[in-house]
């Protein structure tokens, strides 16, 4: 290793630390591989892609530097290597019968074949080397062995014995396979005992400081701009150098003032296209003011709030389950709570894919994009539906092992009111109990429909700024109160829209007490008693705070909510 070790970035320091133990030659470099790397050198700092910066870095007093990928071949550092080689083949040509001198193979097998005698030879002469294989994941790819063409599992085994040769993790060797995703990368090779996996992360804080300001000391951003490098560097929580480095060229090349306005799109646009398309921000105009009732729930997530804005991380939960029946506004109130606190909010989209290794591939990537955008609100509607569970049964196991991933990340403690999950659902019970059990998502905010007059008015009041009805009088409110029996929070949108689209075809300036009648005497909300009452009573059953439940259910016999949803659950399945 040409760099002193302490001015490596963490990831570099532990691949050279792994290399200089003696007990692994072969490594697997993932994450964020696509990036620039910070290359310190005489008191100066250089970002670099990664080929280069393993080159100039890591293995810039090797004697040689292989590169390969299945799509450019090899390529030898320094130049006249690439001489030696083909003599090396002529020599192999002579012996086989073969003709490889005059042509390269690029298939991986017919490859891995020629450098495992190559470097068995230059090693015989005491050769440092380095060999780096970019996008293994096309090299040696995920799946089952049995079902592996034939070129893909010689590529397999020539990789497995070069982890366990003795004679390389005695020589001057080091092997890197790079790929993006880890579970689009081979699992016997990703579990060898021979191979260590080495994570590189996105930049943190620290390290978007560093780089803004070193782009910003190169090419200063237009007048007119109204974001410095600190906020640039706050703001692009989840982006890689070369976007930054892209938003800045871009303001610059086209002399167009970089503002936050500017900037909030983009990143949202880059995240998204990023994560390919698993993750959709949720900017939300609302903060909980604007939720009408639920004001136990409330109090709950602003005490959140004011948690989050003095930093107090270590005492918020790790995640909400808010359920209730359908209509009553979970999705509004998790969006309003991102409002309120100021932090940006995401949806988690579906991430299961057909394709073989591509379900684990695409929530690897999306983990990797939160860990680095935090602090963040992670909405998952649908929850036990989305998020599956332990069964393996019709699927290789892949629901396990996606289950496992996202329990896994959820537990990690270390990001305690950096990453806040909102588990979303009509029917918590179908929600297995690993994720929503103390240490994961820790309170359940259970929510219902308005159950007094007070609650309904306050929902009406709340719908009308949604909507932006105006009501001629309070008589259309007193109208409302004595009209309205049961309406959950999405039929009262719904009745003022019809009603508000009745007084604007008659251009009235406001809605009167005769365009709410007509729009609830001709609404008829949608019946399903029997659903509705399973999923006010699994609610009950989950919430964790007495304040929470409306005063008919909070002395209650749990017992008989218990046996009671158990009856309706056997008539609704």
């Amino acid at each position: 290793m040409s760099t002193a070790i302490n001015q490596l970035p963490a990831w570099a320091r532990q691949l050279s630390e792994s290399y200089y133990s003696g007990a692994f030659a072969l490594f697997v470099i993932h994450g964020n591989v696509r990036d620039l790397s910070p290359f310190r050198n005489s008191q100066a700092v250089e970002f670099l892609p990664l080929h280069r910066f393993l080159r100039q870095a890591l293995f810039g007093q090797r004697d040689l530097v292989i590169t390969y990928d299945r799509g450019g071949g090899l390529s030898f550092q320094p130049a006249e290597a690439q001489a030696d080689f083909r003599r090396a083949l002529e020599g192999y040509d002579s012996f086989h019968g073969t003709s490889y001198a005059q042509g390269l193979p690029r298939n991986p097998d017919g490859v891995l074949n020629l450098l495992d005698n190559y470097l068995r030879l230059r090693l015989m002469e005491r050769k440092k080397i380095a060999l780096v294989i970019d996008y293994a994941e096309t090299v040696v790819p995920a799946g089952d062995v049995s079902g592996m063409p034939d070129t893909d599992r010689n590529a397999l085994v020539i990789l497995k014995r070069w982890a366990q040769n003795a004679a390389f993790l005695e020589a001057d060797i080091t092997l890197c396979l790079v790929c993006e995703n880890l579970a689009e990368l081979n699992q016997s090779i990703v579990q060898n005992p021979g191979v260590s996996s080495i994570a590189i992360p996105l930049p943190d804080d620290r390290e978007r400081l560093e780089f803004v300001q070193h782009q910003l000391a190169q090419t200063p951003l237009p007048a007119g701009s109204d974001v410095d490098a600190a906020t640039l560097a706050k703001l692009g929580s989840g982006l890689k150098r070369l976007q930054l480095q892209n938003l800045i060229a871009h303001s610059v090349q086209n002399r167009q003032p970089l503002t936050l306005k500017f900037l909030t799109q983009r990143k949202k646009e880059l995240i998204e296209a990023e994560s390919g398309g698993l993750l959709e921000f949720v900017q939300s105009r609302f903060d909980l003011s604007m939720v009408a009732g639920h004001e136990p729930a409330k109090k709950k997530l602003r005490d959140a709030a004011a948690a989050l804005r003095i930093g107090r991380t270590d005492i918020l939960p790790m995640g909400y389950v808010i359920c209730g029946p359908v209509g009553t506004g979970k999705t509004f109130l998790t969006t309003c709570f991102a409002g309120e606190v100021g932090i940006p909010a995401v949806t988690l989209k579906n991430f299961r894919s057909m394709w073989q290794g591509q379900t684990e591939g695409n929530l690897e990537r999306v983990l990797n994009l939160l860990k680095a955008m935090s602090p963040i609100a992670v909405i998952v509607d649908e929850a036990d539906a989305q998020l599956g569970d332990r069964s393996s049964s019709g699927d290789s196991g892949v629901n396990n092992r996606v289950f496992a991933q996202i329990a896994q990340f959820m537990g990690n403690t270390e990001y305690r009111g950096k990453v806040i999950w909102f588990l979303l659902t009509c029917r918590p019970d179908l929600l297995p109990v690993d994720l929503k059990r103390q240490g994961r998502a820790e309170e359940h905010i259970a929510l219902f429909y308005p159950d007094t007059d007070e609650e309904r008015l306050a929902m009406l009041r709340a719908m009308q700024k949604k909507t932006q009805t105006p009501l001629q009088s309070d008589q259309v409110e007193k109208y409302f109160l004595e009209h309205c029996s049961t309406l959950s929070g999405a039929d009262i949108e719904a009745v003022l829209v019809r009603a508000r689209m009745k007084s604007a075809l008659e251009n009235k300036p406001a809605v009167d007490e005769a365009d709410l009648e007509a729009a609830l005497k001709d609404f008829i909300p949608p019946s399903y008693p029997t659903e509705i009452e399973l999923q006010n009573l699994v609610a009950v059953q989950e919430c964790t705070s007495k304040s929470l439940l409306p005063e008919k259910y909070r002395h209650i016999d749990r017992g008989e909510i218990i046996r009671r949803a158990s009856e309706l659950a056997m008539q609704t399945e």
